[in-house]
């Protein structure tokens, strides 16, 4: 009767012990992680990718495989075999995924932690709401229809667009697979894509935002 009791407190304290640990292990899974740990894990999809399918790593490009999929019409940019390249489908498919489910399970859900300073200068533009990544004071269906939101959501987002097919690649395929193979036209379009983002975040976004 006591090696029966003895095993079952065992077994009981076994399971407590492994809730603690699980416990903590989702405290630290939920905890933003450094640049120096999410970096180098993104970087090292670029070797995993060539390594095990001599793949390359690219998110943009998956939107012309979409488009090869669903209607290719009779553009000639849209008429490749899109089937070789269905891996990336699945590769963009588990980011949004993965964002779902860090946003659903992992985060605390708590209004985003935002410098004092910064706090100051976007009450002047009236941004006030920090619950989420992306400002609702900003990005929401009522301010789509004003100037101000229809720059920032439907010009931005064409710019963006734009410019990625325009350089052949976004900041995923120039900035971390074209960089990491020494490729000068990634260097050029990284370059552009830096210099182009200092100049809009801190000569035109001010202007923008008072509209």
């Amino acid at each position: 009767m006591f090696f029966y009791q003895h095993l079952l407190k065992t077994y009981v304290s076994n399971l407590v012990d492994s809730s603690s640990n699980l416990l903590i292990m989702m405290e630290w899974i939920k905890t933003p992680w450094p640049w120096y740990v999410g970096g180098p894990l993104i970087g090292l999809t670029v070797p995993l990718l060539l390594i095990f399918g001599n793949k390359r790593l690219g998110v943009s490009s998956s939107l012309r495989h979409i488009c090869a999929l669903c209607w290719p019409g009779n553009i000639q940019f849209f008429k490749y075999d899109w089937r070789r390249e269905l891996w990336n489908l699945f590769f963009v498919l588990g980011i949004t995924a993965g964002a779902f489910i860090a946003y659903s399970v992992l985060s605390d859900h708590q209004p985003i932690k935002v410098d004092p300073k910064l706090v100051t200068q976007l009450r002047e533009y009236h941004i006030t709401n920090y619950d989420k990544l992306a400002p609702p004071d900003l990005f929401n269906w009522s301010e789509l229809l004003t100037m101000k939101g229809f720059i920032l959501m439907i010009v931005g987002g064409f710019l963006v667009g734009f410019g990625t097919r325009y350089a052949g690649g976004c900041t995923s395929g120039h900035s971390i697979m074209g960089l990491s193979n020494l490729q000068w036209p990634s260097l050029v379009a990284t370059i552009c894509f830096m210099t182009g983002g200092i100049i809009m975040a801190n000569f035109i976004l001010p202007y923008v935002l008072r509209l």
